[in-house]
């Protein structure tokens, strides 16, 4: 163990990317204690990546891209601007509501911050808000886009853990809903104590139904994805190509925003060199986790935890800090494939349920996502607001409490997370 995580921590400070510092930590390991086994590496690289399941996520990942290409953002936001941007904060709420409603359409939180950032940064910026606190709270509502579903991180960890991906989205429902609001309040908050503007938008009869006929066709769509996993109708695989197709033909013939032509290929592009970094890290990662098992780390940590006799609850609150502090460190998907072999056999151990662990995970680390040094929504935010991540960090520190509140109650209170799954199923 001091081979193999002495290397992991030398290679990521040298800045190694995390898929190769895996891999190489591996094969340090096998060179030193178990030289025979060698010749079996390539062979448990190519089992890590050969998963019908995993076909999903290049799909889901292209979906949320076709969605920002054809122009569904900016038609998502003006729905959010007709309902709430009448209050005090009012572009600022419509950044929380646009990513609760972006967020489960993406089902990613990087997609999530570049989609409504580009448009609502700016726009802020222009009507007197401090450039850190709309980089802030763009980033904070990111974070909904991995705990509502459809979620890419949910997908992973069903995929590490064998839960069922229909019961991970479902049990994300009501933390990602609570998050959302308590971000809600507190901009209301901060708006009305710093005099932030609200905006001019006509609430009339027609203007309801004219933005509800625009936008339903749109919004309805994450009921469309989860519905069908959860109730049979398709796998998860073939929901995430049905909802690409839903994707395009939205996006491209009815809201008209761009053509295929122009606008496709490069979403397609994008989809591939972020799903190609993705399978990469899953690949490595099997080696690490595969060591793990040889050594019996897992086993032992669940026996450990057995002998400290703690509570279901005791535990998962320090699980929840150990998540939060490897999330600064470790990006979302490596962070998932790496602590879910570790920690969920300890968590089990004493009868925490695999779905209430999935969430406590995906949603610590979605407070990683916007915290130093490796946060990725920071630096997607940073390319876009052309400012520091650590002054983004500053502004979005207000609004990340309300997802540190949700992940300590979802750690003490697991029917929040538990009572949608076992209701449906």
């Amino acid at each position: 163990m001091i081979i193999l995580l002495g290397s992991l921590v030398i290679l990521l400070v040298l800045g190694i990317p995390i898929a190769y510092s895996l891999g190489l930590s591996a094969l340090a390991y096998f060179l030193i204690e178990q030289p025979a086994l060698l010749g079996i590496l390539p062979q448990r690289l190519f089992a890590g990546i050969n998963n019908y399941a995993l076909i999903s996520l290049p799909l889901f990942i292209l979906m949320g891209l076709v969605m920002n290409s054809g122009g569904i953002t900016a038609r998502l936001l003006d729905l959010s601007m007709f309902f709430v941007g009448r209050m005090k904060g009012g572009l600022g709420l419509v950044n929380v509501v646009g990513s609760m409603i972006f967020g489960g359409i993406s089902g990613s939180s990087a997609s999530d911050t570049a989609s409504i950032g580009s448009v609502l940064i700016p726009e802020m910026k222009r009507r007197g808000y401090p450039v850190n606190v709309a980089a802030g709270i763009t980033v904070a509502s990111s974070t909904m886009g991995m705990i509502i579903p459809p979620s890419v991180p949910m997908v992973i960890y069903a995929i590490v853990a064998q839960e069922s991906v229909g019961q991970m989205f479902l049990g994300g429902v009501i933390p990602g809903i609570m998050i959302g609001f308590f971000q809600l309040f507190i901009v209301w908050w901060i708006a009305k104590q710093r005099n932030y503007p609200t905006e001019s938008v006509p609430f009339t009869v027609a203007e309801t139904v004219r933005q509800v006929r625009r936008s339903a066709i749109v919004a309805i769509m994450p009921a469309l994805i989860v519905g069908s996993v959860v109730f049979g109708v398709a796998t998860p695989t073939e929901t995430a190509g049905m909802a690409v197709a839903y994707g395009i033909i939205i996006g491209f013939f009815i809201v008209g925003f761009g053509t295929i032509k122009e606008e496709l290929p490069g979403a397609m592009r994008s989809a591939i060199i972020t799903s190609a970094k993705i399978m990469m890290i899953i690949a490595f990662s099997q080696l690490y986790i595969w060591v793990l098992a040889l050594e019996r780390i897992p086993d032992q940590l669940a026996a450990y935890v057995v002998g400290m006799d703690l509570g279901p609850t005791s535990l998962m609150l320090v699980i929840a800090v150990v998540i939060l502090l490897a999330g600064t460190f470790i990006d979302v998907s490596p962070a998932i494939l790496l602590l879910t072999p570790v920690l969920l056999p300890a968590a089990a151990s004493v009868g925490v349920s695999g779905v209430q662990f999935g969430v406590v995970l995906v949603s610590g680390l979605a407070v990683g996502a916007c915290t130093p040094p490796v946060g990725n929504c920071l630096n997607v935010c940073a390319a876009i607001a052309r400012i520091g991540i650590g002054q983004i960090f500053l502004g979005a520190a207000p609004f990340l409490l309300a997802n540190v509140l949700v992940l300590f109650l979802i750690c003490i209170f697991p029917q929040l997370v538990l009572w949608v799954p076992s209701l449906i199923f």
